[in-house]
């Protein structure tokens, strides 16, 4: 399974109140993050749901279709797995 890092996890400003309904769940930036599966969503915005993120699904107005809130894809940096240990070991080296 890939592994992602979440690069963005803000919210823009005024949709504050609807990922507070809508997501349970959200992710934080330098947090790995599995795919648990990639929505093409029509062709509107490619999403994932993750395993380590789980959120109740609602009515997708622009999908016309109930479907768990799934986070943009460009919200994530694709790590191969093998890196993943590396990355993280970088990033707490960082912050120490």
């Amino acid at each position: 399974m890939s592994k992602l890092i979440c690069i963005d996890d803000s919210i823009k400003a005024g949709m504050e109140e609807f990922v507070a309904h809508a997501y349970q769940q959200w992710v934080k930036k330098d947090k790995t993050y599995t795919i648990r599966q990639v929505l093409e969503n029509e062709g509107i915005v490619t999403g994932v749901l993750l395993n380590e993120v789980r959120n109740e699904p609602i009515y997708q107005k622009l999908l016309g279709y109930v479907q768990e809130p799934a986070f943009r894809m460009n919200r994530f940096a694709e790590i191969e797995e093998n890196h993943a240990e590396i990355y993280m070991e970088e990033a707490i080296g960082e912050l120490l």
